[in-house]
């Protein structure tokens, strides 16, 4: 005990000879005692206030003294001392943190984010690029803000008044990777549902919307992944602010991003709000005829094929959440989602038999086609199965949707599409999935299907080819498993 207070007196002393001399190489080295001194656990565990004390005065005439530097063009290596010693003041900040709430209530109590926020910000804005070490003691002082939040919801909350959303934002547009990285971490880091929901508020919308750009540009970045789906898609209020304002390609990404999250999620709480549901049930209603302009082969702008590419991301997430989502099977009776899935297949369906187009049915798995294009790079792949999809599913124990389908002539449509389809991959098996949804338990669409066979204008064969058969069993009509000779 009587070392650990003899070197805590060493560094207190230190520091002070520190803070009444003229800055020097020898106070790096200062200050790199002091890092290395509290890497010590067991040292790190009984520092002194008065140390941290002295440590918060050294930043504090780094603060000020550096602008001064700045604009001294004749002496540079007054500024790389000076990012030097803020870099190693950060790193001692940091380290003190590690493992420690002591230290983190000490600091915050003190005013080192404050100080620590004034000397970044300074960085970012004022301190040339040019200047050797700028981007190390940025680094160093993101990582000790990451550090100081940790655990500790008083100093995520200062952090976040202090950096939100100006500095956030300038350093998450930074060109240094390491920068970004650590920088998306203290965001992830601070968020939780409050502050989740300060940002969709006008002055932070522009934070939210950068780190769903940084998604999409650099989808390797962790960090803003993970804040987009543990955190972004909980909230329907900053959903549906971003999306209002957001380019086709980047709904497109944040729709992915929910999509991966419903795939990935295993507990019964995704997390993702029934109003969120709403709105992108309301936005595929209001946009998915945007997809039929693809038949022509060209679209009049790129606009609208990322506008139809948006509709085809709405589309596969709606079939995620109604597929073994008990939270949101709401969607069965989301007002008009159920005729607007069949009357969009209607009309692919119909424009597909028009003419040869995109949406036509197609027994090419070869590679390529005959004009050398591939079908796997065609924006429809599976549109058609898809939608059948999503109308099994809105069908699935509700028999007033059941009722609904046959009233809108989608029964025969779904029999319809059951053949084979290189351009819709397991169309067949989805068409039988919603048959099967659409027969269950409702003796009137049993009858009108074993009524299309009996006169004949729906082919089975592809049903027969994928091992089924359409049998009538006590008034019931069923799809039965056909044994296939060995």
């Amino acid at each position: 005990m009587a070392a650990r207070n003899d070197r805590n007196m060493d560094i207190s002393a230190s520091l002070v000879v520190l803070l009444n001399e003229k800055h020097s190489p020898e106070h790096l080295q200062v200050l790199k005692t002091i890092t290395a001194a509290l890497r010590d656990e067991q040292f790190r565990e009984t520092v002194k206030e008065e140390t941290f004390s002295g440590l918060l005065q050294v930043l504090t005439r780094l603060s000020d003294d550096l602008p001064a530097a700045a604009g001294d063009a004749e002496n540079p290596q007054t500024a790389t001392l000076l990012l030097q010693l803020a870099a190693e003041c950060f790193r001692a900040q940091r380290t003190s943190c590690v493992q420690n709430t002591r230290n983190q209530n000490l600091l915050r109590s003190l005013g080192f984010i404050g100080e620590s926020v004034k000397l970044l910000t300074f960085l970012q804005n004022k301190c040339s690029n040019l200047w050797d070490g700028k981007y190390e003691a940025l680094r160093c002082g993101i990582q000790f803000l990451g550090n100081l939040a940790v655990g500790n919801q008083k100093c995520k909350d200062d952090i976040w008044k202090n950096i939100c959303p100006n500095l956030l934002l300038q350093l998450m547009r930074s060109d240094d990777e390491k920068m970004l990285d650590y920088t998306s971490m203290v965001l992830h880091t601070c968020l939780d549902d409050a502050k989740v929901e300060e940002l969709s508020e006008p002055q932070n919308i522009p934070l939210a919307l950068w780190v769903m750009e940084l998604c999409r540009t650099q989808p390797n970045l962790d960090w803003t992944v993970l804040i987009a789906t543990q955190h972004f898609v909980r909230s329907s209020a900053l959903v549906g602010s971003m999306y209002s304002v957001m380019s086709h390609p980047e709904r497109v990404t944040l729709l992915e991003l929910v999509f991966a999250h419903l795939k990935e999620e295993e507990s019964e709480d995704i997390g993702v709000p029934p109003d969120l549901a709403c709105l992108l049930a309301n936005c595929f209603q209001k946009g998915c005829g945007a997809v039929l302009t693809l038949a022509t082969g060209s679209t009049s702008s790129d606009e609208v094929l990322q506008e139809a590419l948006t509709v085809i991301s709405l589309l596969d997430v709606l079939c995620e959440m109604t597929s073994d989502h008990k939270q949101f099977m709401f969607l069965q009776d989301h007002p008009d989602l159920l005729v607007t899935a069949v009357e969009l297949l209607k009309q692919v369906h119909a424009i597909g038999k028009a003419s040869k187009n995109i949406f036509s049915a197609a027994q090419n798995f070869s590679t390529s086609g005959a004009d050398g294009d591939s079908s796997s790079h065609s924006p429809v792949v599976s549109f058609k199965a898809h939608l059948i999809r999503l109308i099994g599913n809105l069908c699935c124990g509700n028999a007033i949707n059941q009722d609904k389908v046959r009233e809108l002539d989608g029964i025969a449509l779904i029999l319809d599409n059951c053949n084979i389809d290189s351009n819709n991959p397991f169309i067949s098996q989805w068409a039988i999935f919603a048959i099967r949804n659409l027969l269950e338990k409702n003796p009137q669409n049993q009858a009108l299907v074993a009524d299309l066979e009996r006169r004949g204008p729906v082919d089975y064969s592809a049903l027969r080819e994928l091992g089924y058969q359409v049998e009538e069993r006590d008034g019931n009509l069923l799809l039965k498993t056909v044994r296939k000779d060995p």
